[in-house]
């Protein structure tokens, strides 16, 4: 799987801050298609300056964005039965260094996409229902192939919020799940969470 599609995946949907926003009433496919044309749009103007200044695109990408990503519900997804007793406080921890995590491993190639007209939206599925969806995109790669990418959905009080993002099918939730439970079942989620900051755990982001 391609590193540079699944790092704009996850930056755009993953590493949004986390704090309190109003309710946003945009469907979903019209959040993938602002979100992602904003962030390309942001790294085709300032390529230069982003490229000199790191941080200043780790920043960007953390609070430059829309609010997309309910954090907490995917981190529930990802822990499984492991985060059955899981305070909030520990929660929101593990969700903390998995954001970071990602923008710290992953933002800087977001430098190698040259034109928003890289992403194409596709049209809304018959499947979907009012309170869950999944919105499909594909991305073309330098050969002229089409990779997909979808972003499933769910309905929550603050509007649509994005949980999981799936590259050729493949589940982040369940793929950061299967690394993750095991570490916390025997060490504790205080102690991976730890490792994840520190950066002594070393996640793969592909199957």
């Amino acid at each position: 799987m391609s590193r540079h599609i699944a790092l704009l995946a996850l930056c755009a949907l993953m590493v949004l801050p986390l704090a309190a926003h109003p309710a946003d009433d945009r469907d979903p496919q019209t959040i993938v298609d602002q979100a992602t044309q904003k962030i390309l749009g942001i790294i085709d103007s300032e390529r230069s300056e982003l490229s000199e200044d790191p941080e200043r695109l780790h920043k960007i990408v953390r609070t430059d964005l829309l609010p997309l990503m309910d954090i907490d519900y995917s981190a529930r997804l990802i822990l499984g039965k492991a985060g059955r007793d899981v305070s909030d406080e520990q929660l929101r921890a593990f969700s903390d260094a998995m954001s970071d995590l990602l923008i710290n491993r992953y933002a800087d190639g977001l430098l190698d996409y040259k034109s928003g007209e890289q992403v194409q939206v596709l049209p809304s599925n018959s499947k979907d229902s009012d309170k869950l969806t999944r919105v499909r995109t594909r991305i073309k790669l330098d050969n002229g192939q089409f990779t997909p990418v979808d972003y499933a959905f769910h309905k929550t009080p603050e509007g649509w919020k994005a949980f999981d993002v799936l590259v050729e099918g493949i589940s982040y939730v369940v793929t950061f799940r299967n690394q993750i439970v095991p570490l916390v079942e025997s060490q504790g989620i205080e102690k991976v969470t730890e490792d994840i900051r520190a950066g002594n755990l070393v996640l793969k982001t592909d199957a």
